[in-house]
């Protein structure tokens, strides 16, 4: 089909479709006058998402992400949100919303018919790019409109706090038992720790080690110096006994020295009276004598000076041994106390430790704790829904538009279904498609349209048939 041919269906089959686009522009007008007028109320909070935490003190971001918004909506229009208007506005006592629940006739309690009721009439449009939620409720009158969407802002804020509020009082518990626990756990470390102290009247270890550490290094430098000692008192009482006359400490020895002097002298004397007398002279004889008494002393004070030399070494000798079990018995002391040491920083590592945490689930137990009693929401109102003056449907204007427009749509549907029940031939393409034939000539239609033509056939027969053909005509 051609757009001429279109346009000449149209043309033929106009009044049809005149009355059908009448007809449904009278159907929406008649249908916008019977509909119930409904008011729609508006009321819009704002959304804080970047003013930080008044307990935590950080901006949580969570806030910042796209679906925030997203979320809230879906907040409002829940069933939670809802319930919870059904209780500030006190729907139950109503007697109109009875009655309503009583003429709809559905099955189940009045509350959950409230509820899908509110939540059928609301709408929640968030504004572009702001962080502002427009929330819209229609009602049959303006006020109940306004009223319940007040209630539905309220409502929000209300739950908001709820959803902020009901972790941290579940948190808040949980760190409570936990901060009883690890509370019960250190004062078993404090005790233990109390109890090692007791039983090993330790009153402040680390001076008690470091005196202990010094008197064992001053026993160390005694056993060094003993050693030495000991060594050299070693050396000389060997030399003692292999060349006791040629010590120094027998040659030193004043008594020593004045025996080999006397006996150096009476050398002399004998060898003189000796060769003088001879040997068998008394005085000779008495010299001699004299000579072997001075010998035997001299012997005798040299066995005592290297005797002394051997006690010595032997005393030097006692002394290290006493020195080395003391010294030995000090490290023992030493390491007893280091182990002491050892076990009580595991026992104070075990104290701090609870301390840290038990400050930790305490710290963590307070904020949860102030959390659970706050009453603050980053959500305000920003403008309150009022009283439409207006209703909001039914929209006469557009409704009449649009059965306009479904009436057009109808009148063309209208016309082109009886052109296909009634086909008739309106060009000469309609008989070049229907006989096949090609078009040898078109008779032109008079100007004016069919009336002028009528009237221009009668004007003729008047001037060709004279008086008689105009009486016939008239």
């Amino acid at each position: 089909m051609t757009l001429g041919q279109f346009l000449s269906i149209l043309r033929a089959r106009t009044p049809g479709a005149l009355l059908v686009l009448l007809l449904c522009i009278a159907a929406a007008l008649g249908t916008s006058l019977l509909l119930p007028k409904k008011y729609t109320a508006r009321a819009a909070v704002i959304v804080d998402v970047k003013s930080p935490d008044p307990i935590a003190g950080i901006v949580l971001t969570g806030m910042m992400s796209p679906g925030y918004m997203a979320t809230q909506v879906d907040v409002i229009t829940s069933e939670r949100v809802a319930r919870r208007v059904v209780g500030l506005l006190r729907l139950g006592e109503s007697r109109d919303w009875r009655a309503a629940w009583q003429a709809a006739g559905v099955g189940g309690d009045f509350e959950t018919w409230a509820i899908e009721t509110l939540q059928r009439e609301l709408d929640v449009r968030p504004s572009r790019e702001s962080n502002v939620l427009n929330i819209e409720f229609s009602a049959a009158d303006p006020d109940t409109a306004a009223r319940v969407a007040n209630a539905f802002v309220q409502a929000f804020i209300d739950t908001s706090v709820d959803l902020r509020v009901e972790p941290a009082r579940r948190y808040s518990s949980f760190f409570d038992e936990r901060a009883r626990q690890q509370r019960d756990a250190l004062e078993a470390a404090q005790a233990k720790l109390s109890a090692y102290h007791q039983s090993r009247g330790i009153t402040a270890s680390d001076e008690r080690l470091d005196v202990e550490n010094a008197r064992l290094a001053e026993l160390s430098s005694q056993l060094v110096a003993l050693q030495a000692l000991s060594a050299e008192t070693g050396s000389r009482d060997a030399q003692a006994r292999s060349a006791g006359d040629q010590l120094s400490d027998v040659l030193a020895n004043p008594l020593v020295a004045g025996l080999k002097a006397d006996l150096a002298r009476q050398e002399a004397r004998l060898q003189e009276i000796g060769a003088r007398l001879g040997e068998r002279h008394p005085q000779v004889l008495e010299a001699q004598a004299s000579i072997d008494e001075l010998r035997r002393r001299l012997a005798a004070e040299t066995r005592r000076v290297t005797g002394s030399l051997g006690i010595n070494h032997s005393i030097a000798r006692a002394r290290e041994a006493e020195v080395r079990s003391a010294l030995e018995a000090q490290r023992s002391r030493v390491l007893a106390l280091k182990k002491q040491r050892d076990e009580l920083a595991v026992l104070q590592r075990d104290v701090e430790q609870a301390q840290r945490a038990y400050d930790t689930i305490s710290a963590r137990g307070m904020q949860t704790s102030l959390e659970s009693q706050s009453s603050q929401t980053n959500i305000a109102p920003l403008s309150p829904a009022s009283p439409p003056t207006q209703p909001s449907s039914p929209r006469l204007v557009l409704n009449t538009v649009l059965g306009a427009f479904v009436g057009l749509l109808l009148g063309i549907a209208t016309a082109l279904l009886r052109e296909l029940l009634d086909r008739r031939v309106r060009s000469a393409q309609d008989l070049v498609q229907a006989l096949d034939l090609p078009v040898l000539g078109v008779m032109l239609r008079p100007a004016g349209g069919a009336l002028t033509a009528r009237r221009q056939r009668l004007a003729l027969q008047r001037r060709l048939l004279g008086p008689a053909a105009r009486a016939r005509g008239a």
